[in-house]
């Protein structure tokens, strides 16, 4: 009841005017049957009269009486046409989803040819095929309404597998059926109502046009379409007679499609729009193999461990290549950062790591966690892996939780998909993270929606959510971008503690270096798609890059001179598809000569006690000089 109160009185109306051509088509042959196949040789072809609103027919039969009773065919035919239609177009619509570049490509081209085809040219094709007639008519309409449903279904169910918590699930292992009908569904079911209760009217008109030229319902069968016909040929004598089911058909069309848009009023509810908050809420250039020292290499232990890892994509021109061959490894317990600007290939280098780069292609000498290789595994041994030893905190946690399903039955799906681990006790364990996590109330904060809650609260969810499996690793991509200082302070608060209780791994990758100085205990600073520096947080004062010392100088403290302009780093950062041969920060640098626009560095120190891919590396303190002689 609450979310009819949602509905204004005209949608009230429409909605009560389909219920009554619903209760019609129930009773309609009840009531009126017996008149509607009485012979009355008495009353062939009368005109219209009371005893006869709509005249008779040559047999004598009421019109009237047999428009009523015809209600029920008419509305069977065209929704069980238009289900046959979005069942078969939802499903194709859907598919895309679950298959690789190329066979995404073939069936989404099938589904654009077939919406070009002629739907009036298919339609005869199959009555000629199947022949006239209920069935015909049902599998003729509906073979012609899946295309449409189909591209439609295709086109919401791309924007929402494109969202945060789409790969989250992809991530712990959601099996694919389960991924379309929990995550993806249930957020295209508004727009598909819409769409399903005006395919509906079509499909009525369309059924009553197919009998009314004769190739549809047949004798004795009969619906509006076919009364239209008989009424037609007295159309100038007996108006009635055609005017009629004519009216009754236009009516029934125009209330289906009126009512289809209170329809998705009512079945959406009061579920939470994506955007909505809570209140209060503040070319390729092949790269030599020297080029790349794995950072962190020395970690024996290591929890993860990558190896020359590219990311590819198609373009206009070939294919360009974002990430060119980063190496990191990161050790149990330690807290490793990645930072640079937006674009320099952070946030792709750990999709690449977790397996959720769509539409490219993922190269790399290893990708290795716990010390086992991830390209060895199958498919569902790898997403077990990944689901138990990995979790991924993405920048928009209201993008990351499904907004139409309950905050506590996402928080346990990874452990109840691969812990198998029973719903009581995982809900239990849930309310127990969250409160580990400073969220107060945590029983009541499961049964609400993600826009109940505050963004550090999501982000804390989020954070939970990848801890029901006691993983080994964290990825957490610019977790407090979004956020206000407060809010970032018990985010970071909260992986901390994740890290020293339970002693996890955790890469945090930002683009704020001050957060990334407090937290981090090692730093990879990444530009172009390379890994340019390594260096220990407390020794970031004495960076040895000009990159990372431009992005230390971006950042003003307490005792930053305010009557002088703020530091900022010439030009814009390089795209992928204009990567020099050289160092990718050639263009913007000061100290740039021939050499570093034609030859890329390796990643090495030089004259420097960290790593750094730089010919002209800055010169250092006294102290850091004498550690480096």
């Amino acid at each position: 009841m609450s979310r009819l109160r949602m509905l204004t009185l005209g949608q009230r109306a429409l909605l009560a005017a389909l219920g009554l051509f619903v209760l019609l088509a129930v009773l309609g042959p009840v009531v009126w049957g017996h008149r509607a196949t009485q012979l009355d040789v008495l009353a062939l072809d009368q005109g219209a009269s009371s005893a006869h609103p709509f005249g008779t027919d040559g047999l004598g039969r009421d019109l009237f009486a047999r428009t009523m009773v015809a209600t029920r065919l008419s509305l069977v035919v065209a929704a069980v046409t238009t289900l046959l239609g979005f069942g078969i177009g939802v499903v194709a619509g859907m598919v895309p989803l679950l298959l690789g570049p190329r066979a995404r490509r073939a069936v989404e081209g099938t589904i654009g040819l077939l919406v070009a085809f002629p739907s009036i040219l298919l339609v005869l094709l199959v009555v000629a095929i199947v022949g006239p007639g209920v069935k015909g008519t049902i599998i003729a309409l509906g073979i012609a309404a899946a295309p449409p449903a189909a591209r439609l279904t295709q086109t919401l169910a791309a924007a929402v597998g494109d969202s945060d918590y789409v790969a989250a699930a992809r991530l712990v292992g959601v099996r694919p059926g389960r991924l379309l009908r929990r995550h993806v569904l249930p957020n295209v079911a508004s727009p598909l109502s819409l769409q399903l209760a005006q395919a509906m009217s079509a499909a009525l008109l369309a059924s009553s046009a197919l009998s009314f030229l004769g190739i549809g319902v047949q004798e004795p069968d009969y619906d509006w379409g076919s009364l239209l016909n008989v009424g037609l040929d007295r159309i100038y004598v007996v108006p009635a007679a055609a005017l009629g089911p004519a009216a009754v058909i236009i009516l029934a069309s125009l209330v289906l499609n009126a009512a289809g848009n209170a329809l998705a009023v009512a079945l959406a509810g009061e579920r939470p729009a994506h955007g909505r908050r809570a209140a209060g809420d503040a070319g390729t250039v092949p790269v030599p193999e020297a080029a790349h020292a794995v950072a962190g290499d020395g970690a024996d232990d290591a929890v993860l461990r990558v190896t020359d890892v590219s990311v590819r994509f198609p373009s206009a021109h070939g294919s360009v290549q974002p990430v060119r061959g980063v190496s990191l490894a990161v050790g149990a317990g330690e807290r490793l950062g990645i930072v640079g600007e937006s674009g320099s290939g952070k946030s792709l280098t750990a999709l690449a790591v977790a397996g959720l780069v769509e539409h490219g292609t993922v190269e790399a000498a290893a990708i290795e966690i716990d010390g086992t290789e991830l390209r060895t595994l199958s498919r569902a041994e790898r997403d077990r892996l990944l689901g138990t030893s990995m979790a991924m905190v993405f920048q928009d946690p209201l993008g990351a939780l499904n907004p139409v399903r309950r905050n506590g039955r996402q928080i346990v799906e990874a452990a109840r998909a691969h812990l198998g681990m029973e719903r009581d006790r995982a809900l239990a364990g849930a309310a127990a993270r969250l409160r580990e996590l400073g969220i107060s109330a945590a029983e009541r904060r499961l049964t609400q929606y993600p826009h109940e809650l505050s963004g550090g609260m999501r982000q804390r969810a989020v954070l939970a959510m990848g801890l029901m499996t006691e993983p080994r690793l964290i990825i957490a991509d610019e977790p407090t971008t979004a956020l206000d200082v407060t809010v970032q302070r018990h985010v970071l608060a909260a992986l901390r503690q994740v890290n020293e209780e339970h002693g996890t791994a955790i890469v945090l990758i930002s683009h704020d270096m001050s957060v990334i100085r407090s937290f981090c205990e090692r730093v990879l600073v990444m530009y172009g798609g390379i890994v340019v520096e390594e260096v220990d947080a407390d020794r970031l004062d004495r960076a040895a890059h000009p990159y990372t010392r431009a992005l230390l100088a971006a950042v003003p403290d307490m005792a930053t001179d305010r009557d002088r302009p703020l530091a900022t780093i010439p030009g814009r950062a390089v795209a992928a598809e204009d990567a020099p041969d050289g160092c990718p920060f050639a263009p913007r640098c000061a100290y740039a000569t021939d050499r570093c626009r034609a030859e890329r560095p390796a990643l090495v120190p030089r004259g420097t006690p960290q790593p750094v891919a730089c010919w002209h590396p800055q010169a250092m303190t006294a102290e850091l000089s004498q550690e480096a002689r």
